[in-house]
């Protein structure tokens, strides 16, 4: 059995390290009293539970993480849905216009959205958006449908068409063949989707800066940059409530993260 050079797995490891201190500097912050001076590098050797009650009352953390679990949600299952439905016949069906379309689509990935940030304002004015969780659910659908479409539609290219004949020869109609045959192939690829598209939205702020203006619609992310400007002197409620924010999406990968991989380079690589 060859063995790895040991520079590989000490590279691995420093990389692991990199990744693993800002978090543990979170942890050992969010646990500290106000008049604990001492160095963030070193733990406390008690549970101070104020910062968390200080920072889920003065941040209104409980609106912001219901503002951002009916964004993230109602905008991952349109994903699903419209990103799983529209892929099918691009990666079935190898028309011209089909590979056009496909095109626009993966060209769309490299627009910045900040780019068009005047133009899609004047839009959401007009069309009544503006400071609504249906408005930045809509923006959210529509960025990040090109990624999702590309991942779909490479999936679903790997995957034998003899099953969809097998099963067009009992009788299936489409409609009944993508849900009840395709859909439960596309368990890998969904939860890359979601975690993707939903881990970006969850962490979004630049839309939500610019199109969520009031307090009452305000998701984590902007409940706590309002909060780090008006309490930076109390770290420690800012690192409780940084970690409270990170806790439901990080749940959310954990329980999905045996398929991300799987699904990645399936949808990525075989299309």
């Amino acid at each position: 059995m060859t063995r790895r050079p040991w520079w590989k797995e000490g590279l691995a490891l420093l990389i692991c390290i990199i990744h693993v201190l800002p978090f543990y500097i979170l942890l050992t912050t969010s646990f500290k009293a106000a008049d604990d001076f001492s160095s963030k590098w070193v733990a406390p050797g008690y549970l101070y539970l104020d910062n968390f009650i200080n920072a889920w009352r003065e941040a209104h953390l409980y609106r912001a993480i219901s503002n951002n679990v009916i964004v993230t949600v109602s905008a991952g299952v349109l994903l699903v849905v419209i990103g799983s439905i529209a892929s099918y016949p691009l990666a079935r069906v190898r028309t011209r216009l089909n590979k056009a379309v496909y095109g626009i689509f993966v060209s769309a990935m490299i627009v910045p959205p900040l780019t068009i940030l005047v133009p899609l304002y004047r839009f959401m004015v007009d069309i009544g958006g503006m400071n609504r969780l249906w408005g930045i659910i809509l923006l959210h659908v529509t960025f990040a449908l090109p990624m999702t479409i590309f991942l779909y539609t490479g999936f679903i290219r790997s995957i034998p068409y003899e099953l969809e004949e097998a099963a067009l020869i009992d009788g299936a109609g489409r409609f009944k063949l993508f849900y009840r045959i395709l859909m439960p192939l596309l368990k890998p690829i969904t939860a890359t989707v979601v975690i993707v598209t939903c881990v970006n939205i969850w962490n979004d702020y630049q839309f939500s800066v610019f199109f969520l203006q009031r307090s009452e619609v305000h998701t984590i992310t902007i409940a706590l940059s309002g909060f780090f400007s008006q309490y930076n002197n109390y770290i420690g409620w800012v690192a409780a409530g940084s970690l409270l924010g990170a806790i439901p999406i990080t749940l959310v990968y954990l329980v999905l993260q045996r398929y991300f991989i799987q699904g990645l380079a399936s949808g990525a690589v075989k299309g």
